[in-house]
């Protein structure tokens, strides 16, 4: 399997609700894109990054290819990233409502 056809394949099975969302994390769901940012399409690449995103807002993990169940484990982290995402997108939310002069960043980074 191609580390791009992962990403897809992951992406797709949020945005089709596969997994138990709670309802925030609904509303960003179709928002969200996973995409290979290694150098190679490769799972046995040398250096594979997976960027999750969700508006502005964006995660890039790194991993070495000689982890046990690799696909499983981009899995987990993708869905645990969406969800952290989703969460500090609901306090941006928040915080604009109340005050307007909010200007704090849009990346994190693991």
């Amino acid at each position: 399997m191609k580390i791009s056809q992962l990403c897809k394949m992951i992406e797709d099975s949020i945005h089709g609700g596969k997994y138990p969302l709670e309802e925030q994390q609904k509303r960003y769901a179709k928002s969200l894109q996973v995409i290979n940012r290694s150098d190679s399409d490769d799972l046995k690449s040398s250096e594979i990054k997976i960027e999750v995103r969700i508006q502005s807002l964006y995660i890039i993990s790194n991993y070495v290819p000689n982890i046990e169940h690799l696909p499983g484990v981009i899995e987990v982290d993708v869905l645990d990233s969406f969800k952290i995402l989703c969460r500090r997108l609901g306090r941006m939310t928040d915080n604009a409502g109340t005050d307007n002069n909010n200007s704090e960043g849009g990346t994190i980074s693991t």
